[in-house]
């Protein structure tokens, strides 16, 4: 009869981490990350397909979450204003994660691999806010400007979130990022650019 290991894939998932920030992503196996939690190869198998997974398993939810809260929004929204209401729509269910986050945060920035997936997945996202908002009957160019541009401001939120997180939460962080963003282009005289 199998063994029932109570949260097999949160053990997993923090043994992973501590290792990660102690040595490093590259210089740590799959077999010292179910050594360090207890558990066996076969176990850590059953949660994650390999080792990047352990820090970007559930990111595949993003897309999906933002596409569907941009659907959702009020019809009589703007197009900014329906991305903005799915960032805060999104960023509410992820209030628990501040910790995990943070450390998940600085073993990606440690390693130029798990930086290109990050950048993959953001991507991914991008594009499914952008086919969210075409939906709703906005232009492809405007839709694809204001999907780079509302994902632009969850990365930004997410990581002042994850720098400070006894802080702020992060639907105050995503409201912070659009602000300044808003005052930044506020500030801007478009019509003393130089034309080429």
């Amino acid at each position: 009869m199998p063994r029932w290991n109570p949260n097999t894939e949160d053990r997993l998932r923090a043994a992973a981490v501590e290792l990660f920030l102690e040595r490093g992503y590259e210089n740590v196996t799959v077999a010292e990350i179910t050594e360090r939690a207890g558990l066996t190869r076969r176990s850590f198998s059953r949660y994650f397909a390999d080792k990047r997974d352990v820090l970007f398993a559930g990111s595949e939810q993003l897309p999906v979450a933002l596409a569907d809260s941009v659907r959702r929004a009020d019809g009589t929204l703007s197009p900014c204003e329906a991305v903005l209401t799915a960032l805060l729509d999104v960023a509410g269910a992820l209030a628990d994660q501040a910790p995990l986050a943070a450390q998940r945060r600085a073993v990606v920035r440690a390693s130029p691999e798990l930086q290109e997936r990050g950048r993959t997945k953001l991507a991914a996202a991008t594009d499914a806010v952008a086919d969210a908002l075409r939906e709703r009957g906005t232009a492809e160019s405007e839709a694809t400007l204001l999907a780079e541009v509302g994902v632009a401001i969850f990365r930004t939120a997410f990581e002042r979130w994850t720098d400070q997180p006894d802080d702020l939460a992060l639907p105050t962080r995503i409201r912070e990022a659009a602000a300044d963003l808003a005052a930044s282009l506020g500030a801007v005289d478009f019509t003393a650019l130089p034309h080429p």
